[in-house]
């Protein structure tokens, strides 16, 4: 397998002198570590990048595993805090940068004719009479029930839905729709 001789090298590669344990160990569990990699990130290609950092990191900081202890364990945690690390930088990522071709549709979403229109009916609803548009305003736009609606104005349910009715059909003829 290409990659365990790339490790291979890595391992002899380095300055400190390795304990043999430490190196046989490490050189079995390849296999493991690399399907618990794959398993974390979903999919090989990540896996075997996660797996690489991981045994970078064992190597670099292999003064602190304890002859004695279970390497598998304490690999398994580096790849995992590894992992979350990651995970944590790559969403940091998406919320800090966007594509470069991300700019070339800044205008093509068509936020541009949902502002026209928006700015429309906002001119309509200035037309309308003080009463129609606070029954508008109130129940369509606000969100509110006739009843409580009608409360806020201080006036019956019935006169409310009047100028709701009158309101809204005035706004479809200013706007130029049907109802």
């Amino acid at each position: 397998m290409d990659e365990t001789g790339g490790v291979i090298r890595l391992i002899h590669g380095r300055q400190k002198p390795l304990n043999p344990s430490f190196e046989q160990d490490l050189l079995a569990m390849l296999p493991r570590l690399r399907r618990f990699a794959a398993g974390l990130c979903g999919n090989p290609a990540d896996g075997d990048d996660l797996c690489q950092m991981s045994i970078e990191r064992a190597l670099a900081n292999r003064d602190k595993w304890q002859d004695g202890t279970r390497l598998d364990s304490w690999m398994y945690r580096i790849m995992r805090n590894l992992w979350i690390d990651e995970g944590r930088a790559s969403s940091r990522r998406r919320e800090t940068f966007v594509a470069e071709e991300a700019g070339l549709s800044v205008g093509g979403d068509g936020a541009q004719e949902s502002a026209v229109e928006l700015s429309m009916v906002d001119r309509a609803m200035q037309q309308l009479p003080e009463e129609q548009r606070e029954a508008v305003l109130l129940v369509m736009v606000e969100g509110y029930a006739y009843k409580e609606a009608a409360a806020i104005v201080g006036c019956p349910v019935g006169t409310l839905n009047s100028r709701l009715v009158r309101g809204r059909d005035a706004l479809l003829e200013i706007l130029g729709e049907k109802a």
